[in-house]
């Protein structure tokens, strides 16, 4: 009998095992093992917050940000960078000085993370390797941001963060101080990263105290629009690996009120009130998606939701919250873009709607589709879970950037 039940656990566990490592995988995704176990690891770490969310332990982002915390690395300085965490403008930032000399002056990135506006930091070891790379490889000065994060902090904090950052670096005695080029300075950063650098480019070109431009914008699969989250991308990878649609919901909804009832209106596409249904016509995909990425899709029209929740939480029709509603007289000031979309990605639609509207205005873009590749794949370069598409994609980006910064 004893033997009998072991065996039982033991054909119980394999399944759940195999559950959660088990993960249909896109055929044209390579190393598939590899992507799984990553899945499963994230899956993992997201149904142990809701766990301990549903127990009344924590809430479910502070749960999550827990996990991140495993990867926090101490700044390290090696033979070809000095690293070290400081403060501008009273915000936390990882600091990175290449040790190489240099001709002239220095070209300078300022670095926005990624984590849906919610968890995860400069110190985490992919960003850290990310940055440390882009700092050696281009002999660049790289300020890295630890914005303050939901759900202690909801927007717009975490934009004012970055902006103040920018707005302090850019100074001219700044840029003396660490012998950066005022001509070559750049904003990057990826997911929710992205869309805080779409919008702190967006918000300099208002902002008559700085006198100093910025040369380019690079936007790692970004997050851009909070109106519709019914676009091909969504349906197609609603339950695709690392960001299912529910969690992108979440993450959204969370930086705008912890109030439940913004999350839902937004998971039924019932958030945006009739009185702003102008704002559509800059995502409407129907007319800015290329025909390939239509498919069989069809464009309903947006059902409106109660005036209430846009009147409480009124970030989610703001730019600096969603860049995709800035006009076109605002688009076409904007400077030279890289713009990376994923294919396996819900946020895909919305790099791309912006892509589209960036070209029709002739600002200078680069528009670089990974068709083989997921939400979040360039953070996976220097792990165990390594994956070749990571590296790939970095170095497309690192190129782009010593091209034209």
């Amino acid at each position: 009998v004893k033997m009998g039940a072991k065996l039982l656990c033991l054909f119980l566990a394999s399944i759940l095992v195999a559950y959660y490592i088990y993960t249909p995988i896109p055929e044209d995704i390579e190393e598939p093992w590899k992507v799984m176990m990553i899945s499963a690891v994230f899956r993992t770490m997201e149904h142990l917050s809701e766990i301990a969310e549903r127990l009344g332990l924590m809430q479910y982002m502070e749960a999550l940000m827990m996990f991140t915390t495993v990867e926090y690395v101490p700044p390290t300085s090696d033979e070809n960078v000095t690293v070290m965490d400081t403060e501008f403008s009273n915000v936390p930032v990882r600091l990175y000085l290449p040790r190489r000399a240099s001709e002239g002056l220095r070209r300078a990135v300022i670095y926005f993370h990624g984590g849906g506006w919610c968890v995860g930091g400069a110190d985490m070891k992919g960003y850290d390797h990310l940055t440390r790379l882009t700092s050696n490889m281009l002999n660049a000065v790289v300020v890295s941001v630890n914005y303050r994060l939901a759900p202690k902090y909801h927007f717009p904090v975490q934009f004012e963060d970055v902006y103040a950052v920018t707005k302090f670096f850019l100074q001219s005695n700044v840029l003396f101080q660490y012998a950066v080029d005022p001509g070559r300075i750049g904003v990057a950063g990826d997911s929710a990263g992205g869309n805080l650098a779409a919008a702190v480019a967006q918000q300099l070109l208002e902002d008559s105290e700085v006198k100093t431009k910025l040369k380019v914008q690079a936007l790692i699969y970004p997050a851009l629009q909070t109106l519709d989250m019914d676009l091909p991308s969504f349906r197609e990878n609603e339950h695709m690996i690392i960001l299912p649609k529910l969690l992108m919901v979440k993450f959204w909804s969370e930086y705008f009120t912890s109030d439940p009832s913004l999350r839902e209106a937004m998971m039924s596409n019932r958030h945006v009130p009739f009185q702003s249904s102008h704002l559509f016509q800059f995502v409407n995909w129907s007319n800015l998606l290329p025909e390939e990425m239509k498919k069989n899709h069809v464009y309903t029209k947006p059902t409106y939701g109660s005036p209430k929740l846009a009147k409480k939480y009124t970030g989610f029709l703001d730019t600096r919250a969603a860049p995709l509603l800035a006009s076109d007289a605002v688009l076409r000031r904007l400077p030279l873009t890289y713009i990376l979309t994923c294919q396996y990605d819900v946020l895909r639609d919305d790099g791309v709607m912006y892509a589209q509207r960036l070209k029709a205005l002739d600002v200078p873009i680069t528009h670089d589709h990974a068709k083989d590749a997921f939400h979040g794949a360039m953070m996976f370069t220097s792990s165990p879970f390594s994956l070749a598409i990571g590296h790939r994609l970095t170095n497309r980006y690192l190129q782009w950037l010593d091209d034209n910064l």
